[in-house]
């Protein structure tokens, strides 16, 4: 070789190792959520939300000079595959930490793989209980249901003058079910009399049987602890039945799904939501015009959560000086997440450490309020009293 011919080489070598050394300092986080299934409504706003904000703290410079890189993988909304999908990108693709997955019964399933790996894995959808009981590296913005439904249901009653409801309930489901307790207790606590409680598992169409005898008690409102689908098609047949109490819904509801099957059936409707798309505060007016432009589409509350959740990430972050060691690196995000305190498209958010089950460690719940939407002309309206 010439020494020409090996300068030249020298020179490419050393851009190449350059090359490696700034991609190996791009922070690899994984996001896993339900793309494709029934879970899909929800899964893909939240990838959008976590895709406008890494493009957005990537424009700006990424975190401490290094680029956020997503690592996305499709759970389909399965708990089988949510295992699958955790052990690929901690194990394989060595992520700092995982988002996801969309639903509580997948996140029961892949947040022990990661508690055990002691990888965070940071949940922006699941609002069962128990959750952050898994362990210490479990997190979550979402707000839970046992946050948002009190307040739900007093509005409601009040609104309404309401005396007596009905329930109907998805009885196979993480999430359906502890929102249906969540329901329980409230109503337990406000003495309200539940007329019946009716059940059906996820998958079920014809929800006739259950609403006949609903319609039977005359209830002032039908309480429903459903996803948006089910929730939907209830409505409908509801309707068809000549059902005309109104419906109170958990966090299921607030999906688009729930007006492309429903129509006009859930007018009067009242939901609980961590996020106002009305909210004018500058970050969530410039993060919903965003999404619009971006997906041609209106933003819902699980993307302004995920988008929400890559920023808290990213200020807790800031303070994290990556060592390079993986194991050591998770460690230190871990330790610094608790701490963070941050105003989004949300609001202002920190988080608080749950309770935990028999003296174990346990992860962080959401500390937010929340907005009560009613539905008005088959959207959800920000609900301004009477």
């Amino acid at each position: 070789m010439t020494k020409t011919k090996q300068i030249k080489f020298a020179i490419a070598l050393a851009i190449a190792s350059f090359a490696g050394a700034a991609a190996a300092a791009d922070i690899k986080i994984g996001v896993a959520e339900a793309l494709s299934g029934g879970a899909a409504q929800y899964g893909v706003a939240i990838r959008n939300g976590f895709q406008i904000a890494a493009d957005e703290i990537n424009a700006k410079g990424g975190v401490n000079g290094n680029k956020i890189q997503l690592v996305i993988e499709d759970e389909q909304g399965k708990k089988e595959e949510a295992i699958n999908v955790f052990k690929k990108l901690i194990f394989q693709d060595k992520v700092l930490m995982v988002f996801g997955p969309t639903l509580s019964n997948s996140m029961f399933a892949g947040g022990p793989v990661a508690n055990a790996a002691k990888t965070v894995a940071f949940g922006t959808s699941n609002t069962a209980g128990g959750i952050t009981d898994m362990g210490p590296y479990i997190f979550r913005n979402s707000v839970m249901e046992s946050d948002v439904l009190p307040v739900t249901v007093a509005t409601a009653v009040k609104h309404y003058g309401i005396k007596k409801v009905a329930v109907i309930y998805g009885n196979d489901d993480a999430f359906t079910k502890s929102g249906y307790d969540v329901f329980k207790q409230v109503l337990e606590a406000k003495k309200i009399p539940v007329t019946t409680t009716e059940t059906y598992v996820k998958g079920d169409v014809d929800f006739k049987a259950q609403l006949t005898k609903i319609k039977g008690g005359a209830p002032d409102a039908v309480v429903c602890s459903c996803l948006a689908e089910e929730a939907a098609n209830i409505m409908l047949q509801a309707r068809s039945l000549g059902i005309k109490a109104p419906f109170i819904g958990g966090n299921g509801f607030n999906s688009p799904k729930l007006f492309e099957i429903s129509k006009l059936a859930g007018e009067g409707t009242f939901v609980g939501s961590p996020w106002a798309n009305t909210n004018p505060a500058p970050i969530n007016q410039n993060f919903v015009a965003t999404y619009k432009k971006k997906y041609n589409a209106e933003p819902n509350q699980f993307a302004a959560q995920a988008y929400d959740a890559l920023n808290i990430v990213a200020v807790a972050l800031k303070g994290v000086k990556r060592s390079g060691n993986l194991e050591a690196d998770r460690q230190a995000l871990r330790d610094a997440l608790p701490a963070v305190s941050f105003t989004g498209v949300t609001g202002p958010f920190k988080f608080r450490q749950a309770k935990g089950k028999d003296g174990k460690p346990a992860g962080y719940d959401a500390e937010q309020k929340p907005f009560i939407y009613i539905v008005q002309g088959g959207k959800f309206t920000l609900y301004a009293g009477k």
